[in-house]
This record gives structure tokens, C-alpha cells and sequence, in this order.
């Protein structure tokens, strides 16, 4: 692994570089690689390792609507793609794609399968990390790893297929074979990752509830609710509120930040808004370093492990969870911003 250093701290990361997809397929040749789950990140790590040459095939319940995707995208039935413990004793390599809640359940049957040899594949450090909640306990005599694209799934294979790479955390649980590390690794690559940097099942967990519930998702939308409901209130047209707030960040800025850094940006605006961000990004971070801190605590404590548990495993669970979508996504904010969405050059 190579050792690069992040702002002052050396880390080790595995790179495509150092590590080609021609030394992962070779890594993988023996392997039957199932992918349980065809949900979120079931589809494009299944069609990433498929057109990169790993034989690949997918474990998913029929009748269903992942089936009939799975169909659709190229799997055939009877070939590559089985019902669930057909597939689970096929593989030699269990990527355990399901959500959390659903890995819980199904769990009985895939440790069943799971004989002296084969791995116990993640992208996730939930199911390990939460043992004592979820009931997933590994035997000792298999390889136990995660890979975790650090993106959703769709990003995952869009960016596959413009031939760019999504960055992933790995992390050996155990290595009962002695391969655990060349195989996560292969399939780390396999999967489209642009680069691999090392974790381990806590922290890959802790980070990732910490980030889903913070600046990529909920304090997104709590910063963005906020700006423009003070927006509205204070007279601005919807449009403006949404523009302001919203679309001149994510089309404009963040595409800027994302190739040079905040830092450049801050370089490189205008004198007025170098000087209002300069005067204002200590105050925000002041005023949300508490949530956060809450946040990290909850997480750190298993509160949020066993709040996710115990609201996905209802059997109501899909109508609440309709109900809470509905509203964001019948919000006045939500609503313009589909509007605006209309009006960008490239789709009209």
C-alpha cells in the first residue's frame, strides 16, 4: 500500500496504480462472487464486477421488483441469478448487500452457508459493529471484510461508466484464510473504486451514520430548510429563496469546491463574500458543534443503530416512511426547486 499524507497525517491507501484490475481478476478467478441484495448497492457493484470480468452472480428474492431489475440489467435466471440460498451456496464470496434490517432477518440462513473458506462481505460495519443488537456473529473460520463506496450505488456506477472512480473505505474484520486482505482489495477494485483507504468495521460505521445524518443529508436539508424559510419570510420569491439557498450552491459552488478545495473558493470570490464567509463560517461551526457532538455520541452509544433497528423492522414501515418523504418532498422549498430543475439550459 502506498502511504500518502493527508494534511499532515501519513495513512496508507491502495490504488489502482499499485494495484491494476488485470491483479484483481487474477485475485478473483476461482471465485464466485454472489451478491445478496439488489436494492441500493446490490445493482451497481453487481454490474461493475460483472463488466470487469468477475464472475458475479445475484441472490435476490422472486417474485419481486429487484428481480425483475436484476433481469433487466442482464442476469440471467438459472445462470446468474438465483434465489437467495441457491446463490448463498454458490458463492464462495457473500457480498451481504441487504439493508440493515433486512441482514438481520435473513441472517440464520446465510450463516448456514457460510462453510471454512468463503467471505463475509459488507459495505457496511453495521451488522458487526452492533452485534449484540443485530445478532451477527460471524463464524471464525471464514474471512470477514467491507468495502464502502463512498457514494451510493448509483453514483458508484454512473461514475463507473464515465470511466472515473468512487473512492472506498476497506477494513479487515478477520482473515481466517490468510487471503482476506488481496481479496477485499481485489474486489475494493473490482467494484469501481477509485482509490482504497484503510478503516475498520467501528470506525467505517460511526463515520458513516455521523456523516448520513450530518452535512450529507440532515444538516443539509436542516441548513437549507433554515436559509430559506428566513428567505420567505422576509419577502424573497420562491425562486430567488431557492436560487440563493440552494441552486447556486449545488450547480456553481460545490462542483468549484470539489475540484480546488474550499480554500481556493475562498480565494477566488468576489471581496464581499470572501469577507461575509471569512466573518461567518466560525459562528456556524460554533453554533453546530453541540449537534454534532450529540450526534456522534448517540451513534458512539448504539441509540441510533437501535432507533434504525426497531423502525425498519415494523411491519408498517414503508407506509410511515412514505409519509415523511411526502412531506419533504411536498415542501415549498422542494417544489420550486423541481421547478427550477426545468428551467437549467441543458433541459430544455
Amino acid at each position: 500500500m502506498a502511504k500518502i499524507n493527508f494534511g499532515g497525517v501519513e495513512e496508507e491507501v491502495v490504488t489502482r496504480e499499485e494495484f491494476p484490475l488485470s491483479k484483481a481478476q487474477e485475485v478473483l478467478k476461482d471465485e464466485v462472487v454472489a451478491v445478496i441484495g439488489y436494492g441500493v448497492q446490490g445493482p451497481g457493484q453487481a454490474l461493475n464486477m460483472k463488466e470487469n470480468g468477475i464472475n458475479v452472480i445475484v441472490g435476490q428474492r422472486k417474485p419481486s421488483k429487484s428481480w425483475d431489475k436484476a433481469v433487466a440489467d442482464g442476469f440471467v435466471p438459472g445462470e446468474t441469478l438465483f434465489e437467495i440460498e441457491e446463490a448463498l451456496e454458490k458463492g464462495t464470496i457473500i457480498c451481504y448487500l441487504l439493508s440493515d434490517a433486512a441482514q438481520i432477518e435473513l441472517w440464520p440462513t446465510v450463516k448456514k452457508y457460510l462453510t471454512p473458506g468463503k467471505a463475509l462481505y459488507f459495505s457496511h460495519g453495521f451488522g458487526v459493529t452492533y452485534n449484540d443488537r443485530t445478532g451477527i456473529v460471524p463464524p471464525a473460520d471464514v474471512d470477514v471484510f467491507l468495502v464502502a463506496p463512498k457514494g451510493s450505488g448509483t453514483s458508484l456506477r454512473r461514475m463507473f461508466l464515465e470511466g472515473r472512480g468512487l473512492n472506498s473505505s476497506f477494513a479487515i474484520h478477520q482473515d481466517a484464510t490468510g487471503k482476506a486482505q488481496e481479496r477485499v482489495v481485489a474486489l475494493g477494485i473490482s467494484v469501481g473504486s477509485g482509490y482504497l483507504f484503510k478503516t475498520d468495521f467501528k470506525k467505517e460505521v460511526y463515520s458513516d451514520l455521523t456523516g448520513e445524518r450530518g452535512t450529507l443529508m440532515g444538516a443539509i436539508q436542516g441548513i437549507f430548510a433554515a436559509q430559506y424559510d428566513v428567505l420567505r419570510k422576509n419577502g424573497h420569491s420562491p425562486s430567488e429563496a431557492f436560487n440563493e439557498t440552494v441552486e447556486e450552491l449545488t450547480q456553481s459552488l460545490m462542483p468549484l469546491v470539489a475540484e480546488n478545495g474550499m480554500d481556493w473558493m475562498y480565494a477566488n470570490c468576489s471581496t464581499t463574500a470572501q469577507r461575509g464567509a471569512l466573518d461567518w463560517w466560525k459562528k456556524f461551526r460554533d453554533a453546530v458543534s453541540p449537534v454534532f457532538e450529540d450526534l456522534y455520541d448517540s451513534v458512539a452509544k448504539g441509540e441510533e443503530a437501535q432507533r434504525s433497528i426497531d423502525s425498519n423492522s415494523q411491519a408498517d414501515y414503508r407506509e410511515k416512511l412514505e409519509v415523511e418523504l411526502k412531506e419533504l418532498h411536498d415542501s415549498e422549498m422542494w417544489q420550486a426547486g423541481a421547478e427550477v430543475r426545468k428551467l437549467r439550459p441543458e433541459n430544455n
